[in-house]
This record gives structure tokens, sequence and C-alpha cells, in this order.
């Protein structure tokens, strides 16, 4: 079979493999789609300490069970589409037992300690249906927009700290794929959105996408003096660092009114020191939030809010690519030219 590995040092293979055995238990899945995200482009561009070299790269895939060891937890079976959170816990440890399996001590990921989902087959650990990670997809023609119930998931995640209500404003930094899900989530919760995006063809780009935001190019001075101008003088309830830029840590916490929430999002290159004003984090009562991947619940979550169509995943998905194409799709998706790409495993879905 096809697969897409990563051996260190930015470097990335596609290469025939054969196809993976269940070995110590777990489902053997046929891959029908798996979408690129940001961690993908980062390692892409700049490699990863964190991935075992020879491993399969990818994420947020969506498949079909062909064989299952025995004795799993739940009703799973052959046949049945599925898609799960890739972060996965110990379940033994301090958060693992306080619901925060993203938060594992010992947490392995598909994609960095297992094989993930730029393959045509890939194999759902043992542990993932112990911690209740894979979950059913629900019977569609097209499966291929679940692929983005993980970073939706990611997003409600963020947002849970946060805490938007009705009438906030809030400011997002970035319009990736990120920002803009942040965006439809936060509209979603009856906040008034604003968006910085000093990249002109990107801003253009997402307007066609996004409805009722304003967006803001930022300049010289940053997006800040803007936002306070736009909110008359208050600045911004919540700001959303959906960007793997310092200055826009910098320009999102002087963006916050009293007692605002800053949402750090993007995770920097780095050491990542010396962005935040820690005085006025102090005398403005503001709280500045982390967050890194999401539980198996807001995944389910998200895929239900998908499936309902309160998100609309097909308007993010610039272009589907076959496994064939990889090369390519990470290469646009690198140089910022489409918004979200999709890696397919049948010829039939790559038609948008």
């Amino acid at each position: 079979m096809l697969a897409y590995r990563y051996w260190g040092d930015k470097v990335l293979r596609l290469e025939e493999i054969a196809v993976p055995v269940l070995g110590d238990g777990g489902a053997l899945v046929k891959i029908k789609a798996c979408s690129i995200c940001g961690t993908d482009v980062r390692t892409y561009r700049f490699g990863s300490e964190k991935i075992d070299k020879g491993r399969v790269a990818g994420h947020e895939m969506v498949g079909v069970i062909q064989e299952l060891a025995p004795g799993l937890p739940g009703d799973f079976k052959a046949g049945d589409v599925v898609s799960m959170a890739p972060a996965i816990g110990c379940g033994e440890c301090r958060s693992c037992k306080k619901g925060h399996t993203n938060m594992c001590d010992h947490l392995t990921t598909m994609g960095f300690q297992y094989d993930g989902g730029f393959a045509e087959y890939s194999v759902f650990p043992k542990k993932s249906f112990l911690m209740g990670n894979v979950y059913k997809l629900p019977q569609v023609d097209d499966v291929v927009p679940f692929t983005l119930s993980e970073p939706l998931a990611c997003v409600i995640n963020a947002q849970s700290y946060v805490h938007i209500e009705a009438g906030e404003d809030v400011v997002i930094f970035g319009s990736g794929i990120i920002g803009c899900m942040h965006a439809e989530l936060a509209q979603a919760r009856g906040a008034r959105v604003f968006i910085v995006e000093p990249a002109e063809e990107r801003r253009r780009q997402v307007k066609g996408i996004l409805n009722d935001v304003t967006f803001i190019a930022g300049g010289k001075e940053g997006a800040a003096p803007e936002i306070l101008r736009l909110t008359g003088g208050k600045g911004a309830d919540v700001a959303i660092i959906a960007c793997s830029v310092g200055s826009a840590q910098s320009d999102g916490l002087q963006s916050l009114a009293k007692c605002g929430r800053l949402s750090l999002f993007g995770g920097l290159p780095g050491d990542g020191l010396g962005y935040l004003d820690s005085n006025r984090i102090h005398y403005y009562e503001l709280g500045v939030f982390g967050v890194h991947a999401s539980t198996p619940a807001q995944n389910k979550t998200a895929m239900e809010l998908l499936h309902s169509g309160k998100i609309d995943a097909r308007k993010f998905i610039s272009k589907r690519f076959l496994l064939s194409e990889i090369e390519t799709a990470f290469k646009e998706a690198a140089a910022g030219s489409i918004l979200k790409a999709v890696v397919v495993m049948d010829k039939g879905k790559t038609g948008m």
C-alpha cells in the first residue's frame, strides 16, 4: 500500500509498504480520507522531534473498519465508518482520571507514536478503543467532511476556557481553517467577531466563506488600536491567537478589555518566551489560557455539529487530493494558497 512517512529532518516520503496487521489488538481500518492540518504543515516545513522516524503521518482521518480484534469495548463491527480523537490518554494518570485525557502524562498520538492516516490502511490501536477515542460516523454518502471533526474539537476545547457569551466582542488573529472555525463557533454563541489577517489574498479568500465578520489588516502599530476604536475604547472581551506568531500574542493581549480572556491556540516554534506583558495581565485582571488537542467527548460533539449543519465543513475544504498527489497537497498547503487540503483514497471523492 502507499503511505506518506516521516523520516526526520523535514523529510517526508510517499512509499510502498506492507498493509499493517493487528498485532496486539485494535482494528484494521481502510482509510477513506485524511486532512492536512497546521501541525502537519509545520512538520513538512521545519521537521519535528516529537514524531518517531518512519512513522506514517496524518491524524485527521476517517475510514472503514475491515477487521476487529476480539474483546474490544463497544458494538463496533466490520463495515462501520469511524473516526477518532487522535490524542490517546493512558487512563491512569491524574489528568486522565479528571477527564482531561488530552493532558495525559503518557499521551500517545496517531501520526506521532502510532501510524496515522496518510496511507491506504491504518491500525487503530487497542488503547484507542479502551479509552473511547474511536466513534462511529453517520451513514452519509460523503464522509470526507468529517475529517474536520478533530480540528473543530480543538476549537471547542479552546473556547471551553474563555466562555464566550452573547453580545461579547471576539477578535481572532489568523484566518486559517482554525481561525474560521473559531469565528463560526463564536458567532453561534452570539458574539461579534473581528479577524486580524495581514495577508490581503487570504482576507479575500475568507471573506467569501464567512458572514458578518469584520476584517482587520493590522499594520505597524498592530491591530490593538483598531480593535479599541471598533469597540468604543473598551477592547475585545476575548482574543484568540489562531496563528503561530509571537507578535500576535502581544497584540492580542493589548487588544483586550479589562477582565478579558486570551486563548493561546497557536503554538510557537522555539521556546515561546517574551511575548506577554505580565503587568497588563496583572492590572487588567486578564485570563490567559492554553489549549492542546482535544478529548474524545469534544470530538464527538464536533462530529455532531458538522452532521447537523450548524458548522458547514464543506465550505472550508479548498481541494481534495489523491494520496498519490500528497506532495502537491503539502506544497499548496504550505504556500497558503488553499485553506484546507484533504487527501482522499477514492478517485470518485475528489470532486467538490
